[in-house]
């Protein structure tokens, strides 16, 4: 390969380094740092109740002592399966001191996903919200876990909400009773007291593991991706360099952001403890009480993705007040829809940052600079010291030219050690130091990259590849449409055709006619949908990504179904003697192509 070229370096920010010198520190260096220089500033505020990084950085070691008389070893895992809450933030940080590895769960997950991700990771310890309690007692005799730590929400409230949120929990019959017996089943609060406190620093940060985040694959197991103290550590500096006005001042970030989720854990919990900001985390997203949250809590920097900001412009109480005091929106996780971007700006006083990342990269690898040029649909520039490439489909080696669409392949000191226990699939994602994203992307003449889809989204319709995020963002250019998504779904003499499924604003009406006469002003013959669904809402993950594959099994099962039925009557007709052949098909009602 021929040497490197960096034509975003010249889109940087003049306050932008080309290249930055990492630490090599632990991650938890942060908290100490935060502690030393801010330690009266508070680093948590919830509720009527908040905390300064003085006694944040006392009550860590304190937890983590306790964890090591619990038994919790060097490089165990510890799965933390809460909800944004100030005893996510406390345990994070105590089970890193501890020297484990952490293993952040999703608190929707359903009992299969929880025996397969605290099996796989082989978890002895588990940190969990009394209120899924019932759901893991289910799997409880399933599960490699020795000790439960149980969290109730009132451990981090203040009087009188402590006393006030349990008895209204007993009267709404919502009270959730865990058979503590103090060895096996313990309650979280008693680890925050002792006198013993430890920090234990990684043997190397470079290779020692202090995240094991699960990730969806191909194959359609979970991956748990190894991401060292290194890792998270030089994203977080890289996150500093090229939004380089963050810590001027006091910053205030609102954590609504899931911290299960890697984007949430980096720019919501150790982006501002890397500054010595303070943190309000939000353990539910509601519209209005997140409006209430940023115009309350005086919140400067919003780190959300594009369900939230599109949510948020739905209401119908929105005001720019409501935003005077952010100064910074930035938006990951998925793609962002023009629309929304110009609307936002529009109702608003502030800007989105639009940038892109994946777990197995720690995660973020492109921003939009700051002050600089921001161009709509584009993630941006890749960090320093990041190296993008746009290759080919095929072979994913052949350098593809400005303006060209082809994978995008990463290189950087955020890029994960591996996956865990599956060096065969490790090998296949990272190839010769890069990363292959999976992602279909191009790079413009100033360095600025497009996300167009994902490799596996693509639609090959009659020979035709298509990509669904084109269409969905004409289908959002229309006043009516709330939320939409293009899938492939599979069609005998087509390969594919094009399904979209549309979720209308409230009090509005489309009929499918309309929705394809609409996408045929602006698309070509070839990537107009096929078939069109109206449903109240899409199925997405906690972060807003539209669950596509989802969408396409619905599909496959629905034909199947069909197919099961047409053989039935085959063979009910053969039975009975019928003469003829049948022309009815299994894929009949597929076919419903617009015509010119």
């Amino acid at each position: 390969m021929k040497e490197m070229t960096r034509p975003w370096l010249k889109s940087y920010d003049k306050e932008v380094s080309h290249t930055i010198d990492y630490e090599a520190i632990p991650v938890f260096g942060y908290l100490d740092r935060a502690a030393k220089r801010f330690p009266k500033r508070k680093a948590i505020v919830f509720q009527n109740w908040s905390i300064t990084y003085k006694k944040l950085h006392h009550l860590t070691e304190v937890m983590a002592a306790n964890l090591r008389a619990l038994g919790v070893q060097p490089g165990e895992r510890i799965s933390i399966m809460l909800p944004n809450l100030p005893q996510t933030i406390i345990s994070y940080w105590a089970a890193l001191k501890a020297g484990a590895t952490v293993v952040m769960t999703n608190p929707l997950y359903m009992e299969k996903e929880l025996i397969h991700q605290l099996n796989d990771a082989d978890c002895q310890t588990m940190i969990v919200l009394d209120h899924l309690w019932p759901k893991v007692e289910e799997v409880r005799d399933k599960l490699p876990v020795k000790k439960f730590l149980v969290v109730r929400i009132p451990d981090c409230l203040s009087f009188p909400l402590n006393l006030l949120y349990g008895f209204n929990a007993r009267k709404k019959g919502l009270f959730t009773g865990v058979p503590f017996d103090g060895k096996t089943v313990i309650p979280w609060k008693p680890l925050m007291k002792g006198e013993e406190r430890i920090s234990r620093p990684p043997a190397d940060p470079r290779e020692d593991i202090a995240l094991l985040q699960y990730t969806g694959g191909t194959t359609g197991v979970s991956k748990g991706v190894m991401i060292t103290h290194q890792n998270m550590t030089a994203n977080v500096q890289q996150c500093r360099t090229i939004l380089h006005a963050l810590g001027e001042s006091h910053e205030t970030f609102v954590a609504v952001m899931p911290f299960f989720h890697i984007y949430g854990l980096t720019t919501c919990l150790n982006l501002p403890t890397s500054i010595g900001a303070t943190m309000v985390p939000v353990p539910r997203f509601d519209p209005q009480e997140l409006l209430t949250t940023l115009h309350k809590r005086k919140i400067s920097i919003f780190p959300g993705a594009p369900a939230i900001y599109s949510a948020l412009l739905l209401q119908k109480n929105v005001k720019p007040s409501d935003f005077d005091s952010v100064r910074y929106c930035v938006s990951g996780s998925a793609a962002i829809p023009v629309e929304v971007l110009e609307q936002f700006k529009k109702m608003t006083s502030a800007e989105i940052i639009e940038g892109y990342g994946l777990t197995e990269a720690s995660p973020v690898t492109h921003l939009n600079p700051l002050s600089g040029v921001k161009k709509y649909g584009s993630i941006g520039l890749p960090f320093p010291s990041t190296d993008a490439r746009i290759v080919d489909m095929e072979v994913g080696e052949l350098n593809l030219a400005p303006g060209k669409r082809g994978e995008l392949v990463i290189r950087g000191p955020q890029v994960m050690k591996g996956y865990w226990n599956r060096p065969d699939e490790t090998a296949n994602a990272v190839r010769n130091g890069w990363l292959y994203t999976g992602d279909i992307a191009m790079m413009d003449e100033d360095g600025y990259f497009f996300i167009v889809d994902r490799k596996k989204d693509l639609i090959i319709t009659s020979g035709y590849n298509v990509y669904p995020r084109e269409i969905d963002e004409v289908l959002y250019e229309h006043p009516k449409i709330k939320d939409a998504v293009a899938v492939g779904i599979p069609h005998p003499s087509r390969g594919e055709i094009i399904k979209v499924y549309v979720v209308l604003k409230d009090g509005e009406s489309m009929t499918k006619s309309e929705v394809i006469s609409w996408c045929r002003q602006k698309l070509a013959k070839y990537k107009l949908p096929r078939k069109v669904e109206f449903r109240p809402e899409l199925p997405k993950t906690m972060v807003g990504k539209v669950l596509r594959r989802a969408l396409r099994a619905e599909e496959e099962k629905k034909m199947q179904r069909m197919a099961e039925r047409h053989a039935a009557r085959q063979a009910a007709k053969a039975r009975a003697g019928a003469a003829g052949d049948d022309d009815s098909s299994p894929e009949a009602d597929l076919e419903t192509e617009p015509r010119d």
